[in-house]
Formats: C-alpha cells, structure tokens, sequence
C-alpha cells in the first residue's frame, strides 16, 4: 500500500481529495475560485466539515460561476443562510459574494485571476521537501504577502493562514511529505524531473 500523508486518514472523501486534487497545479479560473470560496469557509472549522458539504456549495453558489454569484442580492443572502448544505455563517457566505465581486475586478485588471495569484509563487509551484507533517508551517512570508494584497483587494476570510492554506489547495506549493506516494506524482505535473 502506497504511504500518504497522514492528514489523509481520517476518510474515502479524504483520501481521495489528498489522492486526486492536493498539491496539483490549477490554473481554471471556477477552480481557483472554488477553492476561495471553500478555503474561507473552513476558517475555523475542520476541513471534512468543509468537504462533506462541497456538493452542497457547488449547487449553492451555482458551480462556483463568480460572475453569478457576483449578482446575489438580499434574497439570494436569505436564501443561502437557510441552506443546510453549506456552512450557514453570515459573514462567510457574505465574504463570498463580495470575494466573487474583488474576483471580477482582478480579472479585469489583470487579464485572469490566475495570472494575478500565481505572480505570488512567480508562476511555478513551490517544491517543498519536508520529511515530517510536524514540519509544514500555517503560514508563510509569501502566504503574508498574498493575504495583504487581496485584503487591499477587497477579499474577507483571506488571512495568511487561509492564504497558505489555499496555496496548498491548489498546488501553488507542493506540501505532501517526501515519503509519500503523491510528492513525486504532483511533482511530475508540475513539470519537475525528479
């Protein structure tokens, strides 16, 4: 049996997010913006919360369309804090709307949101080599430096440890551990020879 990062464990929703998505390089724009949405969502809470209502945030926020979700209005708001399939926060689902808004602006600024959030990492993935969990750090002078700019921006719920967080989510930095069966694998996709 292939060795994953221990994190990984605790389910089949777990392994398989750990197995197919962690770590790996994404550039779609309804994917960087999932994770946005998702990633502010958990502050606070444990990320199986997060993923055992994905599905439910997928037909929430329409499929993560940030130009729709951009247009929800006072009834819509009303609408989401009585769903049970998402996280009924008033602040986050608040934050989302107004992140999908910030989103847009980026985009128009900076031709992509991608372009815009991969200049952090300068365009390629991070490749860290830790040997331990113990040894992944929650935040970064890159993840700091992420969160004071889209906080300028407009972003809510994109402090450094969420900053880093999403980092991690869409393979801006490579954090499975040298033993594990996914860090040559993401690796790889990355473009990297190992």
């Amino acid at each position: 049996m292939s060795e994953r990062c221990g994190w990984s464990a605790g389910s089949q929703l777990y392994q398989a997010y750990h197995d197919l998505e962690w770590g790996v390089p994404a550039h779609d724009e309804r994917r960087l913006f999932e994770m946005l949405i998702l990633e502010g969502a958990q502050a606070g809470l444990s990320w199986s919360t997060i993923l055992n209502k994905r599905q439910g945030y997928l037909q929430a926020f329409d499929h993560f369309e940030a130009e729709k979700v951009a247009r929800y209005d006072e009834h819509k708001f009303a609408e989401l804090m009585t769903n049970p399939g998402i996280v009924r926060n008033r602040l986050k689902i608040s934050a989302a709307i107004e992140n999908a808004r910030a989103f847009l602006e980026i985009q128009r600024q900076h031709g992509s949101f991608d372009a815009y959030i991969w200049q952090f990492v300068g365009g390629q993935p991070v490749q860290n080599s830790w040997s331990a969990l113990s040894e992944v750090p929650a935040t970064t002078p890159v993840s700091d430096a992420m969160s004071k700019a889209l906080r300028r921006a407009g972003f809510r719920f994109v402090g450094s440890t969420i900053c880093y967080s999403y980092m991690q989510a869409v393979g801006m930095v490579n954090d499975h551990i040298t033993t594990c069966f996914r860090w040559t694998e993401v690796r790889q996709q990355a473009g990297i020879r190992t």
